[in-house]
């Protein structure tokens, strides 16, 4: 039952996210006045709908999809340059062009899409996946806020007993030397507060303290069962590895771990959830869109690695791409976990968290500048802009409209590679799916 709602939810949330997307495109080109015929939540079979002036509202059988319809979204064939030819394609061009054509009434060609300026055409084409950022960035900032992330901070998780050397797979023995934590007397649980006089209350700093000083004897002020007490430890110059500026483990062009000669102490330091600023959300946002960003530039790869899992060869990338389906796998794993250890705010978040990257991924693949995607009607619109100003420089007639309708066979591929890998995906995630664990 639990595994039920969870999926339920996931399903309201991304239901209700493409609303607020398909409702960003609807709200600025009525503003603008663009006639907008029809507005449906779903796709498949209408379940319901009803006018309201003279925009058609509705609810469709499947959820998880939209759309908004414009009127007039590309110019008729008499204001463009004649398709020459009398292929698939042509026929596909001229047949587009009609049905665009066909729904402008009499008196209403003033209100079609192709004839607002380059400007709002970027404003109402933008504004979807612009809807989507700005909910990722308020349910990240509403995590950050009332639930917290997991940081990493001066607490003391671990004490290790030796130093063994990176990549070593065993246990400690009495020829390894003891490290300088364990010599000194930390223990599990102990915070360090201060070190050398100096406060502490991040772990990086004081990890980056350690690694810079080997040899060298330090004062630490330790909060232990909420008493202060003071030991006394001096890293060894030890082989660690090195980690970037993110905090990830650096390596060479052969895939092997960077190590650097470094103080170390010999403390693990303690994952906490600790509550965030209020600008964590964008900041968040920002470093996963980067990495969304290189899952997109690899897409090719992750798609097949993908294929690979699903009809047996390799496993199943925990870090992989996944399709709806497998997001609602992790939704349901979510509300279904039965761990004394997590409690219901940790479930709430970790389904938030889920539905904000999820609009990341719709907000990133929609930039993409390619038909259909809404990036390729910004782009669109961007080169109506390159010609206008052309058109000014050279004192020449207004320049005519973009012809958006020439890229429908260039459409029709995307839309069926689209459609092939979202298939692809789907199949995977139900014969190898990705679990949380």
């Amino acid at each position: 039952m639990a595994y039920t709602i969870g999926v339920l939810i996931l399903v309201i949330g991304v239901t209700i996210s493409v609303a607020l997307h398909e409702l960003a495109h609807m709200f600025p080109a009525k503003r603008f006045g663009v006639k907008v015929p029809q507005y449906m939540i779903g796709f498949g079979p209408t379940l319901w709908s009803r006018k309201r002036g003279e925009t058609e509202y509705g609810v469709k059988a499947f959820p998880l999809g939209g759309y908004v319809r414009l009127m007039g979204m590309v110019p008729p064939a008499d204001e463009v340059k004649p398709v020459r030819g009398k292929g698939w394609a042509s026929r596909l061009i001229e047949d587009t062009r009609e049905s665009a054509v066909e729904e402008i009434e009499p008196g209403e060609e003033h209100r079609a899409f192709y004839r607002l300026s380059w400007r709002k055409r970027v404003v109402v084409m933008s504004a979807g996946a612009l809807a989507n950022l700005f909910i990722a960035v308020i349910l990240f900032t509403g995590i950050g806020l009332f639930y917290g992330a997991a940081t990493v901070t001066p607490a003391v998780d671990s004490v290790l007993e030796c130093a063994l050397p990176v990549g070593a797979d065993r246990e400690c023995t009495a020829a390894d030397p003891t490290t300088a934590a364990y010599r000194a007397g930390f223990e599990a649980g102990d915070r360090i507060i201060a070190v050398d006089g100096t406060s502490i209350e991040e772990w990086e700093p004081l990890h980056e303290y350690l690694r810079a000083r080997p040899g060298q004897e330090m004062t630490f002020t330790v909060l232990r069962e909420g008493e202060e007490i003071t030991l006394s430890a001096t890293p060894t110059l030890e082989e660690r590895v090195v980690f970037d500026a993110d905090g990830e483990p650096v390596v060479d062009a052969t895939g092997e771990l960077v190590t650097a000669p470094v103080g170390f102490l010999g403390v693990q330091p303690m994952y906490e959830v600790v509550r965030q600023g209020p600008f964590y959300g964008t900041t968040f946002t920002v470093d996963t869109l980067g990495k969304i960003a290189m899952i997109i530039y690899h897409l090719p790869t992750y798609v097949w690695e993908a294929g690979q899992a699903a009809f047996g060869s390799t496993e199943r990338d925990p870090n992989g791409i996944i399709s709806i389906v497998g997001a609602g796998r992790i939704a349901g794993e979510i509300a279904a976990v039965d761990n004394p250890e997590v409690g219901i705010g940790d479930q709430i978040a970790a389904m938030v968290a889920l539905v904000a990257l999820i609009n990341l991924a719709l907000f990133a693949f929609n930039v993409i500048p390619l038909l259909p995607l809404d990036g390729g009607h910004v782009a669109g619109a961007f080169w109506q802009g390159i010609k206008d100003a052309w058109a000014r420089k050279r004192k020449a007639p207004k320049a005519a409209p973009v012809d958006l309708a020439r890229m429908m066979p260039l459409t029709y591929v995307m839309f069926i590679l689209l459609i092939l890998m979202g298939t692809l995906l789907i199949y995977a995630d139900i014969v190898a799916p990705v679990s949380i664990g």
